[in-house]
């Protein structure tokens, strides 16, 4: 307990310099027109801070040494930007700014060491894939790396504005940051191979996958993460001294799958597709006989499959419009149509399964993309049901006058789904057949004959035998009316007004209209040769 408590004292302690320092640090914002005695008290109160970390830095572990760290991060990022600053203030004074740089080139070279030492160390303690701490601490001291090599390369850029000669620090920085990019590039890709052997475990083994086999599969993710982020990182720094980075880039998009503004490059682009191409072309080499001839077998099989099909819809189309059968228009072309895509679907079937398919899946596959689609479209499946009921007990026929679902017509087209009626004025409906199956429906042209139903009257004092006869010449003398049945006229009504007949020849469906206009025409001219008179409704009005 009072190691705990003199830790955190000493913590307190520090983090109230750190406080101090961030309000001196307040009137160190990057501004040119600062006084310059004012920048270099404040980069040598700086630097003293920094040196005082640092030799905490070498006794202190845990979270003291992470806090210290962290300490020593933002001093010397502050330290940048008051060096910075100096360099904005005209006339530079080189004298004072070139040690200021070369002692912080040297510093952020030590703290570099400082943490590859560590990450080194860590390397050395991993004993399986599974070390979550170690891991996470590796993860940390990745991205504080990263952190400095930048911090390097912003130190750099500094000392060439004050002309000092970098040659040699930026080729060694050059140098470092390749074996580090060459070094992250192989684990990178080491990564990505054990963990698509580990994705693949886990899929074999499907319900049966162990928890220690999905945790291995999760970890291998986050070290590919890491790996190819820091690997993005270093492309960058690289790019940005000037040196190609291709193929580094090229390795973080294979790895991670992120196409992104990379792609805009032409020459990691080009890169890619050659080596893609290459891939292909070994591919090729290796399995393209093999493809080749398996891929004629599909082709052909396909191709038999569409002649075999042509071949028996033309047989299944003479045999279902055979006199005897007497099918519907509807279950013939359902017929000839479900032949020839039975025949094409087992072609098609047979020829994957050449290509190595297996079709037990692929027919399971089908079958829940079957019951899916069911479900979405089951409106148009009762559609479809109506219409196998109107195919099977066929209540109409392409060519029927119907009155059907409200609409009188002729029906001109018919389909599992629909039904296409044009109506007496020539207007073209499409009706959905559940809604056709779901009412009544009349097939006017069913039946070979039909009764045409006329009522005529005369007046009370017209003689009732007179004008039977008369309604018999007409009927007689018609040539649309048929002689069986025989037509019928009998005295109907004693109506108020008049005397009525019923009169009922029969004739052929499509002759109905024909019949029943051109009889009443001629009655009326008939009634008044013969002076019958076709009353109207009359009232005696008395007044008293």
């Amino acid at each position: 307990m009072r190691k705990l408590f003199v830790n955190w004292v000493f913590i307190f302690t520090i983090g109230y310099t750190s406080v101090t320092c961030a309000n001196t640090a307040s009137s160190i914002t990057p501004n040119p027109n600062h006084d310059t005695e004012l920048i270099s008290q404040n980069i040598a109160l700086l630097q003293s801070m920094i040196h005082k970390d640092m030799l905490i830095l070498k006794s202190v572990h845990g979270e003291m040494r992470d806090f210290t760290e962290y300490r020593i991060k933002n001093k010397s990022e502050l330290l940048r930007q008051q060096i910075s600053n100096l360099i904005q203030i005209k006339p530079l004074d080189k004298k004072e700014l070139t040690p200021l740089i070369e002692h912080q080139l040297r510093f952020i070279t030590n703290v570099e060491r400082y943490i590859q030492s560590h990450i080194d160390k860590l390397y050395g303690q991993v004993e399986s894939d599974i070390d979550e701490d170690i891991f996470n601490a590796l993860i940390s001291r990745q991205s504080q790396l990263d952190y400095f090599l930048k911090a390097q390369l912003e130190t750099l850029k500094l000392a060439e504005l004050v002309d000092i000669d970098t040659r040699e620090e930026q080729a060694k920085f050059v140098k470092k940051l390749l074996l580090r990019a060459d070094r992250l590039d192989s684990l990178a890709n080491y990564n990505y191979e054990r963990l698509k052997l580990a994705t693949k475990i886990v899929a074999k083994a499907g319900k049966d996958a162990t928890d220690e086999q999905k945790e291995r599969v999760l970890t291998l993710k986050r070290q590919l993460n890491q790996s190819s982020t820091s690997l993005e990182g270093m492309a960058n720094l690289l790019e940005s001294v000037q040196h190609d980075a291709t193929q580094f880039r090229q390795t973080f998009i294979n790895v991670s799958g992120d196409i992104t503004e990379d792609v805009l490059d032409m020459h990691l682009v080009s890169s890619l597709i050659k080596q893609w191409g290459g891939t292909l072309v070994d591919l090729a080499k290796a399995h393209g006989p093999n493809l080749l001839f398996k891929t004629c077998i599909f082709i052909l099989i396909l191709f038999f499959a569409g002649l075999v099909g042509k071949l028996v819809n033309r047989i299944v189309a003479q045999a279902v419009r055979a006199s005897n059968l007497n099918f519907s228009r509807l279950l013939q072309d359902f017929f000839i149509s479900l032949s020839s895509k039975a025949i094409y679907a087992l072609g098609l079937l047979i020829a994957l399964s050449q290509l190595g398919f297996e079709l037990g899946p692929l027919l399971a596959g089908f079958g829940i993309a079957g019951v899916i689609v069911g479900f979405a479209l089951q409106d148009t499946l009762s559609n479809f049901a109506s219409g196998m009921m109107i195919l099977i007990y066929r209540p109409y026929d392409v060519g029927d006058l119907i009155n059907a679902a409200g609409v009188t017509g002729k029906v001109s087209h018919m389909s599992l789904v629909s039904t296409t009626i044009k109506t007496l004025d020539n207007q073209r409906l499409i009706i959905p057949n559940n809604k056709i199956w779901g009412d009544t429906i009349n097939n006017i042209t069913a039946e070979r004959l039909r009764r045409v139903d006329m009522v005529f009257s005369i007046s009370y004092s017209d003689n009732i035998e007179h004008a039977e006869q008369v309604l018999k010449d007409i009927l007689s003398n018609h040539e649309l009316i048929c002689r069986e049945p025989e037509p019928m006229i009998k005295l109907h009504t004693l109506n108020s007004s008049s005397v009525d007949f019923i009169v009922r020849p029969w004739a052929k469906p499509i002759d109905y209209w024909e019949v029943y206009w051109d009889i009443t025409r001629t009655v009326k001219l008939r009634f008044d040769e013969e002076g019958i008179r076709i009353p109207f409704p009359q009232r005696d009005l008395h007044i008293y």
